[in-house]
């Protein structure tokens, strides 16, 4: 069921998405500064091109660097993203068959809220990382 969720969820939306966040990883990947930043978005863009059968969960090895880098991305980029994930998150489940990938919207509010110090993991096996 996760595939078939998958491949419709490409198709509708989770290719852009994707597409969105490669972009904003190559151009914070331009400046030394903005790597971690740039790593953060391609791993957010992979979680969006494949949401159904993963999740996120913390890093216990990620310290006060992650932390300062959370409230800097917050600041600056999280909020206007977690903001836009609400808002198709919303206009997705007005239709029942667009319930799940309104779901899958919402999944994706904490990790584009603050992104650094979080793995993405397969549902099956979330304490793996840990």
């Amino acid at each position: 069921m996760k595939t078939l969720l998958n491949l419709i969820w490409l198709v509708l939306s989770g290719f852009w998405l994707f597409l969105g966040y490669l972009v904003a990883g190559l151009l914070l990947c331009i400046t030394i500064i903005g790597i971690p930043f740039g790593l953060a978005a391609f791993r957010i863009g992979l979680y969006a091109l494949w949401p159904f059968g993963q999740t996120v969960v913390d890093r216990r090895d990620a310290g006060a660097p992650s932390c300062i880098g959370n409230v800097l991305w917050l600041i600056l980029a999280g909020w206007w993203l977690a903001l836009g994930h609400i808002i198709t998150g919303v206009a997705l489940c007005i239709t029942i068959i667009g319930i799940p990938f309104g779901i899958a919207n919402f999944k994706l509010i904490p990790v584009s809220l603050m992104p650094l110090g979080k793995e993405i993991v397969p549902t099956d096996q979330p304490f793996a990382a840990r």
